[in-house]
């Protein structure tokens, strides 16, 4: 049975096949310290809280984090940050190991295909994708899986842009980048990141308002609508003005990079606009409004939003996996250059 995986900055999730529809799992990506004691750790362990000991540390992984990160006033550690593994984080390797182990699970048959997902390079920065992409295969062969990298983009296109043959513009928010895909007929004929996400606009949004990151996180997580009206001169106001800020970059990036690709004229595609960071009511039509000044060379027949923007990757991965799975070839499109 194929399985997809969506390597998130913020969560991990996993997509199964299940009666006539997709089962999804689901962990952040995050850990926080806690000193060890005998009680503590059998207090976990009877809770059920995803944690690992090391010397004289526990490691609250996944998402409890967040919670102990708020309650013991201490930030979470992630890693992976701006969307891939992060390089000054030493426990990075075994702490997504162990939260990627318990969203996927075993192979239910030797050699299970599984994609996951793997940022395009950024235009807008010097990171490299590769080492990020080949570790989480060499990872995830590890578990007994035969994995395969498919585009964060290009699952986008896989999970929502069926009913139009797979062809649009695909836009993935998430926490560390915002990964772009144009496809026509599922092959890509653009694809890109832009480091920056929901990340940057949590950090940007803390320093204004003199608020602990985790603490903007919840507040953005916890039905945090983008109206402009409430909270001036607090978190919710700062979160309105720095999401704008990023739609705005966003779309000037995508506006710069479309007129460096040979792109047909002739072209009326949708965008699907999708990921945890376009979560928040309201972001849609913001999105819209902002999208309408951009200057390419085809033409949008639609922005559309989805019901669930935090599974569409880790459902388009899937779609590629079993496309595979079922023919014995590659899904439509590659997966990855």
């Amino acid at each position: 049975m194929a399985k997809g995986l969506d390597v998130g900055t913020m969560n991990i999730i996993s997509s199964k096949p299940e009666g006539n529809g997709t089962k999804f799992v689901q962990q952040r990506n995050s850990f926080v310290e806690i000193e060890y004691s005998d009680m503590a750790e059998q207090m976990l362990s009877r809770s059920e809280v995803l944690h690992i000991r090391k010397d004289d540390k526990v490691y609250v992984v996944g998402d409890d984090a967040l919670n102990f990160a708020n309650i013991f006033n201490k930030e979470t550690r992630r890693p992976m940050e701006q969307g891939i593994l992060s390089s000054d984080e030493a426990s990075a390797i075994p702490m997504i190991k162990l939260i990627t182990e318990q969203v996927i699970g075993e192979p239910e048959e030797s050699d299970e295909k599984l994609f996951f997902s793997s940022p395009a390079d950024p235009i807008d920065s010097d990171l490299s994708t590769l080492y990020h992409q080949k570790t989480l295969e060499s990872m995830l062969a590890e578990t007994g899986f035969d994995p395969e990298p498919i585009n964060e983009g290009m699952a986008v296109i896989y999970s929502e842009l069926s009913d139009n043959n797979f062809t649009g513009l695909g836009v993935s928010f998430g926490a560390g980048m915002t990964n772009v895909c144009l496809a026509y007929y599922a092959v890509p004929v653009m694809k890109f990141s832009i480091a920056r996400g929901g990340d940057w606009i949590d950090r940007q949004a803390a320093q204004a308002t003199g608020t602990p990151v985790d603490k903007v996180t919840s507040i953005k997580e916890d039905d945090f609508t983008l109206d402009f009206t409430t909270d001036v001169g607090g978190v919710e106001g700062a979160l309105s003005i720095y999401y704008e800020n990023l739609l705005d970059y966003v779309i000037e990036q995508i506006s710069a990079e479309v007129d460096e690709e040979d792109i047909e004229e002739d072209l009326d595609v949708p965008v699907v606009v999708t990921g945890g960071t376009s979560s928040p009511d309201g972001f849609e039509d913001l999105f819209a409004q902002h999208f309408e000044d951009i200057d390419i060379p085809f033409t949008i027949s639609d922005v559309r939003s989805v019901d669930d923007p935090l599974y569409s990757v880790a459902r388009g991965a899937l779609v590629a996996a079993r496309s595979e799975e079922e023919s014995g070839s590659p899904a439509p499109g590659p997966a990855e250059e």
